[in-house]
């Protein structure tokens, strides 16, 4: 797809411990803005944020001075299809909103990148101009995953089980960045995307 107006919009995904992060950074160094969907919520959920009020009203009890309390809310919700519709209909409406001025700030740029962490799981892949996948062999993940502080064998399993599939995400992209090989490498892979990109009308 071709947009005749504003900036290419990248999507940016990756299953637990890919590395998309570091990936997201290395889109940051080449000045490509980002929007990080993950820390947009952590935000409006926390201190002072927007939508601590709304919540705590829909979900008595789960927020307090620092924000949200994200395992009480978390309990609420779990297991309640009518509860976690009505909470996504408090978050996604903020996040559009600052999905839509962060576009409106960057409209001179040539890219952007949305990192979207369940872009597959949650049907993310709308109105974008391509998806990049982050991605390692499945023994680099478990590793990676499994040296994190609190993360066990099963909490792993457990995730992936909820997270469509590598091979899945990597049939589907439009681009797939390897962070199995070294920093220099993956860091070359991004810049060849945003080169591409960039030039063409892709």
């Amino acid at each position: 797809m071709t947009r005749t107006a504003g900036p290419k919009i990248l999507g940016l995904t990756g299953s637990i411990g890919m590395g998309k992060s570091t990936v997201a950074d290395m889109f940051r160094e080449r000045g490509v803005p980002v929007f990080d969907a993950d820390a947009v919520v952590h935000a409006l959920q926390g201190p002072g944020g927007a939508l601590v009020p709304p919540i705590e009203a829909a979900f008595p009890g789960t927020t307090g001075p620092e924000g949200v309390l994200r395992q009480t809310l978390g309990a609420a919700v779990f297991g309640n299809r009518d509860a976690l519709a009505r909470l996504e209909g408090i978050v996604h409406p903020a996040v559009a909103e600052a999905r839509r001025r962060f576009l409106a700030e960057h409209r001179a740029a040539r890219l952007v990148v949305f990192d979207i962490p369940l872009l597959y799981e949650k049907a993310g892949d709308r109105g974008l101009d391509g998806v990049a996948v982050v991605s390692a062999p499945a023994e680099v993940q478990r590793a990676r995953v499994l040296a994190r502080p609190g993360m066990t064998a099963e909490k792993f399993e457990q995730i992936l089980s909820l997270q469509v599939p590598d091979a899945e995400k990597r049939a589907r992209a439009d681009f797939v960045i390897d962070t199995g090989a070294s920093l220099a490498e993956t860091r070359k892979q991004v810049g060849r995307i945003v080169d591409a990109l960039a030039e063409s009308d892709y």
